[in-house]
């Protein structure tokens, strides 16, 4: 398809100065949001932490810029749900005071574990779109054997810019970045793949790569050979499994831009607050690439671009196939901003009337993951999400070429983000209805428990009380027993001394020859 990239890579990049008001998602990343670190009426530093991340699948946030902290707040971003997320907004000061920055000395030799702190605390997501945390991807799991580092040059969707012209002004970064990644994974392969529509690019990064043993190579340009997983098909030959990731096949891919943002991160403790961005469409008179800082408006990014906009034009993040429309200018930029498209209604693909699929089968033609779009369609549409899943509609890399050529003008692609939506959603209800079912039988097994244990222990205190009350008995008899046993004793003593009194008398008196008397004390005995 047309590229347009020639209208916005005819001008240098150029910054894109300080807005009055920069606006900082908390979440713009894959996984779990930052946590605010920051109060309003604070007064924050460029490059000054401002959320730290709230899990392992995350990535702290920072302040771009100095200035004053107004809110804290859920406010409207560029996101397909078009929910508001929380932000911190920060009013500038126009001074672009950097907070203490921290680089890392020897990091040429420094330990990988070392190397992914820096990167982790500096933020750093997967600036090719998909904003998965880095550091995390560059620690794959403990049995996946990775030989291969793939960076990803091969900017194909139409219009987008950004990547050509880092590679082209910023070749060492590149280069450099790619040298501490693969420091990180111990591998000796590393390929950098862009499309052979870059010659410029691909003679700086060539030039850059120079004794380093990285491997520079063009690829064709056909969309959407950007793709992570259509990327390493062309440069190695390998396929990803069905919903399985790189690392499986010994494989990491990254980004150009994110291997420049190592590289500044590493060696000048820079964290991730800036990146270039594209401006540009029919409703711009300028078109060009600005070096943006996160958080900026991206009417102010219009603005240096001379628009020209009217109420049929769209503005769009990202490129006109796979890119997230936008309800107004006054959204902020996020990692993940690449370009900014002011369309008209020619920059639209496949523009029209909707009209009944006919079944012709160019979806499936052009689908560069064989999947059978115009199946999982129907399937989306009848709500049918357990039947879809029997297509591998997750296998779907949402790049438009079925709604690109499809004659009926079916938003395809809609249907399965909606159908995708909707099946996360449903699985999202069944976890919380387990774990309410899971927490609803631990309870009714504490409950019986606590019966059986307070059964046993009365059962026992009941067993204490009736051995308690056998014990006391036998001691009582014994007691009896014993007295009884005494007083026998002491009368039978009593008549054998009174006998033997008795006897002694009467051989007294038989010695003295004399009768004895009988005494009361005789009668008695």
């Amino acid at each position: 398809m047309p590229g347009h990239k020639e209208a916005s890579t005819r001008l240098p990049v150029v910054d894109a100065g300080i807005p009055g008001r920069i606006v900082i998602a908390l979440q713009q990343h894959i996984g779990a949001p930052a946590e605010p670190v920051v109060k309003v009426g604070d007064r924050v530093l460029k490059g000054q932490i401002i959320g730290r991340a709230s899990g392992y699948v995350s990535a702290p946030v920072h302040a771009s810029t100095s200035g004053t902290v107004t809110a804290i707040e859920p406010l409207p971003v560029p996101h397909p749900s078009g929910l508001n997320i929380p932000c911190v907004v920060i009013e500038t000061d126009g001074e672009d005071r950097w907070a203490e920055l921290q680089p890392l000395e020897g990091y040429p030799e420094a330990e990988p574990d070392l190397l992914r702190a820096r990167i982790r605390d500096a933020g750093i997501v997967g600036l090719g779109g998909a904003a998965f945390p880095t550091a995390v991807k560059l620690t794959p799991p403990a049995d996946a054997a990775i030989d291969t580092l793939i960076i990803n040059g091969a900017e194909c969707e139409p219009y987008i810019s950004c990547d050509d012209m880092l590679m082209r002004e910023r070749p060492e970064e590149v280069i450099q970045g790619v040298v501490i990644m693969r420091r990180i994974l111990g591998v000796r392969a590393c390929i950098v793949g862009l499309e052979d529509n870059k010659p410029e690019a691909f003679q700086a990064l060539q030039a850059a790569a120079a004794g380093t043993g990285i491997e520079v190579v063009q690829i064709p340009t056909i969309y959407p050979t950007g793709g992570e997983k259509q990327l390493i098909k062309v440069l190695t030959g390998k396929e990803v499994p069905s919903r399985g990731i790189p690392a499986q096949i010994g494989i990491v891919c990254q980004n150009v831009a994110t291997a420049a943002a190592v590289y500044r991160a590493v060696r000048f403790g820079e964290p991730l607050i800036s990146r270039i961005v594209t401006v540009t469409g029919g409703a711009v008179r300028e078109p060009r690439n600005l070096d943006t800082l996160i958080g900026t408006p991206m009417e102010h990014l219009l603005d240096r671009c001379d628009p020209h906009l009217t109420p049929e034009d769209k503005l769009i993040m990202g490129g006109p196939m796979m890119g997230i429309p936008l309800r107004d200018g006054s959204l902020p930029t996020v990692k993940a901003t690449n370009c900014l498209l002011a369309a008209t209604p020619g920059d639209q693909p496949n523009q029209g009337q909707t009209m009944p699929c006919i079944r012709c089968g160019e979806c499936t033609r052009v689908c560069p993951v064989n999947l059978l779009p115009q199946q999982m369609y129907w399937h989306a549409r009848a709500r049918e999400f357990d039947k879809i899943q029997d297509y591998n509609l997750f296998d779907c890399i949402e790049c438009g070429c079925c709604s690109y050529v499809c004659p009926s003008h079916i938003p395809l692609v809609q249907y399965y983000r909606f159908a995708k939506t909707e099946i996360w959603d449903q699985e999202r209800e069944k976890k919380k209805a387990d774990l309410a079912r899971r927490r609803h039988e631990f309870k009714q097994m504490r409950i019986e428990r606590e019966k059986r244990e307070k059964a046993e222990r009365h059962k026992a205190a009941a067993a204490r009380a009736a051995a308690k009350t056998n014990a006391g008995k036998a001691d009582a008899g014994k007691a009896a027993g014993g007295a009884k046993t005494a007083t026998d004793a002491d009368k039978q003593a009593a008549i054998q001394a009174a006998m033997e009194r008795a006897r002694a008398k009467r051989e007294a008196a038989a010695q003295a020859g004399a009768e004895p008397k009988q005494t009361a004390n005789d009668a008695d005995a």
